[in-house]
């Protein structure tokens, strides 16, 4: 199992908390660490704050503290204090301490004098302000009063500011309250912060008073109206309604009216004075505003008007609006002056049509509410019987006051239904039944969206360590999407990814991390997503403490120890290459990671070079082991002091080298006799230390400091020892001070002997300097910086390297072996993200401090290069050429487009024009003729430019001779036919270089400008006649020429009318119930050909013309079945393919049919009743179905008269419901019900009635919900 992540401890008792404080006074900010010897720095806005006039830093033991001075306004800031690896932050909070009030400049912009002072909320019913529809609120216990302070109705005027505040009282709440700002009914305010509206919230810590602002800055006149503030915290709700007015500004003497309905930038030149800031051309140019211009108003009385206007009489030009017909708008507004008819249309379209009054209602509700899930809303209406019963239907179906959740209440004429702890199941259609008479609206209830509180932070781990990938979201239970480059994480079957819900806590757990989980993970809500990096690097095996050398004498101990960063791995010692085995003298001992050999009773054949090698890693400790001899010879009693130094050079002169930090411990032997003085000597030769005055008795010991003198210890540091036979020199913590020659001298009165020793301290380099970003790429940077001024005494060995996002505090170190050179590319950044980056210095002691961090850069890449690059034209001095956008934009907008152009046989590429241009084609001009030239476009952005794009060969700078060519469209292959009136406009495509001539001729004979007119451009010709008439019949000509070449094409146009009337409308023959009627074609058959001819016949008592026949072919007919004893005349009418003609062809004789003189008795007989009840023949048949789906219900039925229809549900007529269709189709019968939800099932009825009788059907329909994905899943397992 892999080890569990282990969560960091904090290395503070007791944090800094934030504060308020006044203007010149102090604060102290008071911090205690587990560890009394801990180091802390304080730091603001992330710089380290030094001790000074300004800060007082203080440390005692493990308390430590921050003092602040003079505090001003600029101190408010976040700060934070450190301690090995956390981080603590609080804030100073500046109060302003109170002044007399200050005179507001006229000039600009002020506060409204209208905000009323703050007072408690009133506890009376009385006194609570009206609601937005203009009766009393509910004044019952159901709001919980969490307001200290309500906002108030206020007055301001155009152009001005005004505050509204409210404050909560936070002591009893265990959740910190959300306001929300409201206009009108449900306008949620806070997605319309900007320019003229800031909403503001602050909190007092010492009061535990919330305070919510809403500034509106630069009012205008629509900002009146009715606002709401809600406050909700937990199961605790509150709200207050309150208005604002918004007054006009004064007018402007000379004012002309007719200007104002101008744009506001051409009215403003018409205006004797300045003009009001609403209308500023600076600021809203071209606004318009009509709710304040059309009024009667000081602006329409003659007093007020300008001169030309004077005698115009008091008028409402809104009255005549809405009382004029649409025909004569237009009409008004140049009579009144008003020059943008559009804008004045579209203001009198959106003023509110006056609403038919109701029997049964006051106040009707209003067509929609939208209500955030979890909380309550409250319907009202208002009846005019205070004694009406209401009955309130949810889609249909009347419910009643269910526990807390649906709550009716009477208060007067006022009806209220509240709906408690709104859900997705409330979202439907809600009507309000009082006797026959209901009102509808909708409830929508918005799941308000799932926000990312806490984003996910970049990870650096090593390869098998388990990784644990934490974001924080705004709701309990939301689900979320992860994504690792763009493709879903699911859960395998090797678990390798595991996801993990706590609370509002949502957890990727990825188990023994592998190189193949480098990358970007991501992860989405469907209200905002955040995005991470993780990387994984190999383990390497970090020394933190390698062996030394050491020199020890016969009979002594030696230990080689040393530590390393994994504490599992193991190693073997080797000796001169040969391994060491533990025995009675040699002891190897492995403790946690400090690795140890020992041996004891030291002798000469246990000298040489000892090797540690950690196993698995390929690299080794090397140290070697120096036997000191001693040799003590015979000498007389009065013996000189001897100083016995081991040096390899022989030489009395050798260097100690000690890190920075460490013990510095000189362990000296020496001989003589009488025992001899040591004397030690920093900073010159032992031989120029003198004896100072006579010697005393005894073995004593002093050193010098500095400048050659000798003093006794008095450094805390310095500690001098000596013993029979040596001389013992400690300095505790060896400084970087402490280098230098050290001499000793011993003496006796047989004389003196001296030594030096060259002691070199070491420590860590000091940070880089000049941190710096040379370049950026699409996800790299390439950094620089210049070597440390100090190296530590030891060669620079390379650097680490690390960056972080702007804003996140969490740095990732881009590599772990030191970087030798002084330029790095760091790769793997996300292309458009800020980021820094800082460097440190590494030698062979260790690493240094970092240095600051680099100005934030962003990574982004040049464009791709533009795509299609042609030759679009060419003449003799120019060449026209165009392309197409790059398809790789990036993070940075495109700036524009470089063109250059290259001449053969060079490699210099100019300038085609000065700077981009951002169309993406261009004519270059001013070329010489015959040049042979190459041409290259880029892309240029934030990052530079794009790779070019180069046309495929050079290109030779002269005209190119092209034939001409007619592209006679298809459609002008055939005969046009155009009728008489009609408009005729043929487009003809043609080619030619240079620009061919063209010629028009109709029958042969040039085309007069006043028969037809022609436009000819270089590449097409227009024939246009705006309306034709019968000579514009014929050919058309169409020719284009370039010197002896030359292209035609004809047009043939055929121009249509209607026919004339027949001539010679005969009666030939009158035989039995028959007539024959013969005639001659008509002379103008209108152009085209008759297709035939429409016979009529009428009886002379009532002159009713009947058609006999239509569209008859010939010119001869027998009209038949004439009633016997009537009298009849016939007219024809001629048919073309544009009608018929105007006037018919009459006979000028009538026919009259003679009678049989047979009586003929009609015979009686009973007239049939065909009528018959409806009947259902295919009955309704019970369904299920799927929510969201769209269902249908049908059925026939059959009656004669065809009957009445009517659909039910649940015996409630649906006929007006707009979410049902009704279709009826040959007695098929279809009830079609859109998108249905889970309160559309129930009882459906199918009702036909007609005169006969009535038919009734029904059937059930159940609506299911859908079955989420998810779920299937579970089911299948």
């Amino acid at each position: 199992m892999p080890e569990p992540v282990k969560k960091a401890v904090s290395a503070f008792t007791k944090k800094p908390k934030t504060q308020e404080a006044g203007e010149g006074s102090s604060v102290v900010f008071e911090a205690e660490t587990e560890k009394p010897d801990a180091k802390v720095k304080w730091q603001c806005n992330t710089k380290d704050i030094a001790s000074g006039n300004k800060y007082v830093i203080a440390a005692d033991g493990n308390k430590h503290s921050l003092t602040i001075q003079a505090i001003t306004k600029e101190d408010a800031n976040v700060y934070a204090v450190i301690a090995g690896g956390s981080k603590v932050k609080f804030e100073l909070k500046v109060v302003s301490n109170p002044e007399a009030p200050v005179e507001v400049p006229t000039d600009g912009p002020k506060e409204s004098s209208r905000q009323p002072e703050p007072s408690p909320a009133p506890p009376a019913a009385q006194d609570a302000p009206p609601t937005e529809d203009g009766q009393l609120p509910d004044t019952r216990q159901d709001l919980t009063g969490l307001f200290t302070e309500k906002p108030k109705s206020g007055e301001v005027t155009v152009g001005e500011n005004i505050t509204f505040v409210a404050k909560v009282n936070a002591e009893s709440l265990l959740k910190k309250p959300t306001v929300k700002w409201f206009k009108g009914k449900w306008m949620d305010l806070a997605s319309k912060s900007g320019k003229h509206l800031q909403l503001k919230e602050s909190f007092d810590r010492n009061t535990k008073v919330h305070t919510f602002e809403m500034h509106v800055i630069e009012a205008k006149p629509n900002f009146a109206g009715g606002y709401r503030c809600e406050v909700s915290s937990r199961d605790k709700f509150d709200s207050c309604n309150f208005e604002l007015t918004v007054h006009e500004a004064c007018a402007v003497e000379g004012f002309d009216i007719r200007a104002a309905f101008r744009r506001t930038s051409e009215a403003g030149k018409k205006r004797s004075g300045p003009p009001p800031s609403s209308t500023d051309g600076k600021d809203d140019s071209g606004e318009l505003d009509f709710s304040t211009l059309l009024k009667k108003s000081s602006f329409l009385k003659p007093s007020n008007r300008a001169v030309q206007m004077s005698t115009e009489p008091d008028v409402d030009v809104w009255d005549i609006l809405r009382s004029a017909p649409p025909s004569e708008y237009q009409k008004i507004a140049f009579q009144y002056g008003i020059t943008d008819l559009r804008g004045m249309l579209k203001r009198l379209k959106k003023m509110k049509k006056e609403e038919k009054k109701s029997a049964a209602f006051l106040k009707k509700l209003d067509p929609a509410y939208q209500v955030t899930k979890g909380h309550k809303i409250k319907l009202a209406i208002e009846v005019a019987n205070a004694d009406a019963e209401v009955k309130w239907l949810k889609n249909g179906q009347e419910f009643h006051p269910t526990g807390s959740k649906y709550i009716f209440e009477s208060v007067g004429n006022m009806r209220y239904l509240t709906i408690n702890n709104c859900s997705l199941a409330d979202d439907a259609a809600y009507c309000c039944v009082v006797g026959d008479e209901k009102c509808t609206t909708e409830l929508f209830v918005k799941e308000p969206p799932i926000l990312i509180v806490k984003n996910l932070e970049d990870q650096m781990v090593m390869k098998g360590e388990r990784v644990e990938l934490e974001c924080e979201v705004s709701e309990e239970g939301a689900n979320v999407k992860w994504e690792k480059d763009g493709v879903e994480l699911t859960r395998d079957e090797s678990f390798k990814y595991r996801f993990k819900k706590d609370g509002c806590k949502h957890i990727l757990i990825i188990n023994e991390a592998s190189k193949e989980d480098c990358g970007h993970y991501k992860v989405k809500t469907n209200g905002g997503e955040s995005m991470a990096e993780l990387l994984v690097q190999e383990k390497q095996l970090e020394v933190y403490q390698s062996i030394a050398d050491l020199t020890v004498k016969a009979k002594d101990q030696a230990v080689f120890k040393c530590e390393v960063s994994d504490e599992n791995v193991k190693g073997t010692w080797y000796k001169n290459g040969v391994e060491v085995k533990s025995d009675a003298r040699v002891n190897i001992t492995h403790i946690g990671r400090i690795h140890k050999l020992t041996i004891d009773d030291v002798k000469p054949e246990d000298e040489g070079d000892y090797t540690f090698v950690p196993d698995g890693h390929a690299f080794n400790l090397s140290a070697k082991l120096n036997f000191m001899e001693v040799k003590i010879d015979y000498v007389p009693r009065q013996d000189p002091p001897k100083i016995h130094l081991d040096c390899m050079s022989c030489t009395t002169e050798s260097t100690i080298i000690v890190v920075a930090g460490n013990k510095l411990r000189l362990d000296v032997p020496i001989t003589g006799d009488p025992a001899p003085t040591v004397v030690w000597t920093k900073g010159e030769k032992a031989s120029s230390v003198k004896p100072d005055g006579e010697e005393k008795e005894g073995p004593t010991s002093s050193w010098t400091v500095k400048d050659g003198k000798v003093i006794s210890e008095g450094d805390s540091r310095v500690h001098v020892e000596t013993s029979k036979g040596h001389c013992i020199f400690t300095i505790e913590g060896a400084e970087r001070q402490d280098e230098g020659i050290y001499s000793v001298v011993v003496r006796n009165p047989a004389g003196e002997d001296t030594a030096d020793i060259n002691v070199k301290v070491v420590d860590v380099p000091d940070p880089p300097q000049n941190l710096k970003i040379l370049s950026v790429g699409e996800d790299s940077c390439v950094a620089q910086w210049d070597p440390p001024s100090f190296d530590g005494g030891q060669p620079i060995i390379g650097y680490v390297l690390e960056r972080k996002k702007t804003r996140s505090y969490r740095w990732m170190r881009l590599n772990f072996d030191p970087y030798p050179d002084t330029t790095y590319e760091a790769k793997r950044m996300i292309e458009g993200m800020a980021y820094e980056m800082r460097v440190y210095a590494v030698n062979s002691i260790g690493m240094s401090r970092h240095s600051p961090a680099s100005q934030p850069f962003v990574p982004v890449a040049p464009t791709s290069a533009p795509i299609g690059l042609c030759v679009d034209d060419i003449n003799d001095t120019s060449i026209s050429l165009k392309w197409r956008r790059p398809e790789k934009i990036g993070a940075a907008e495109l700036e524009g487009y470089g063109v250059e152009y290259c001449k053969e046989g060079t490699d210099e590429w100019i300038p085609a024009i000065k700077g981009l241009t951002e169309r993406t084609s261009l004519t270059i001009k001013d070329l010489n003729t015959g040049d042979k030239l190459q041409f290259r476009v880029r892309a240029y952005n934030m990052a530079g430019p794009s790779a070019p794009i180069t046309l495929g060969q050079f290109v030779t700078i002269r005209e190119i001779m092209q034939r001409p060519k007619i592209w006679l469209p298809r459609s002008l292959r055939q005969t046009l036919i155009r009728k008489v009136g009609e408009t005729v406009n043929l487009v003809i495509p043609f080619q030619g270089k240079p620009r061919p001539k063209v010629t028009w001729s109709k029958d042969g004979e040039p085309l007069a400008a006043t028969f037809a007119n022609v436009r000819n451009s270089e590449l097409d010709t227009i024939l246009f006649i705006r309306n034709t008439d019968r000579k514009h019949s014929g050919k058309y000509d169409l020719q284009v020429q370039i010197e002896n070449v030359e292209d035609s094409a004809s047009v043939m146009l055929q121009v249509v009318d209607l026919p004339g009337p027949p001539e010679a409308l005969k009666i030939m023959d009158i035989w039995g119930f028959n007539v024959a009627l013969e005639w001659k074609p008509p002379k103008d058959n209108g152009n085209c050909e008759i297709i035939g001819y429409a016979i009529q016949k009428a009886d002379k008592k009532t002159m009713e013309w009947y058609t006999v026949y239509d569209q008859y072919r010939r010119t001869n007919c027998v009209v038949s079945d004439l009633i016997m004893g009537n009298e009849y005349v016939f007219r024809v009418y001629s048919m073309n393919l544009v009608g018929l003609s105007q006037e018919p062809c009459n006979t000028k004789d009538s026919a009259y049919i003679q009678k049989s003189g047979i009586d003929y008795k009609h015979p009686g007989h009973k007239e049939h009743d065909f009528s018959e009840a409806p009947k259902f023949t295919h009955p309704l048949v019970n369904r299920s179905v799927i929510a969201g789906y769209n269902a249908t219900l049908s059925c026939s039925v059959r009656g004669i008269p065809k009957p009445k229809v009517t659909w039910y549900k649940n015996k409630m007529d649906i006929s007006n419901e707009a979410k049902y269709r009704m279709l009826s189709k040959q007695g098929v019968l279809t009830l079609e019900i859109r998108k249905p939800c889970l309160f559309d099932g129930g009882v459906y009825t199918c009702k036909a009635v007609n005169a006969s009788g009535e038919d009734v059907v029904e059937c059930k329909l159940e609506v299911r919900p859908q079955i989420v994905k998810e779920e299937k899943k579970d089911e299948k397992k």
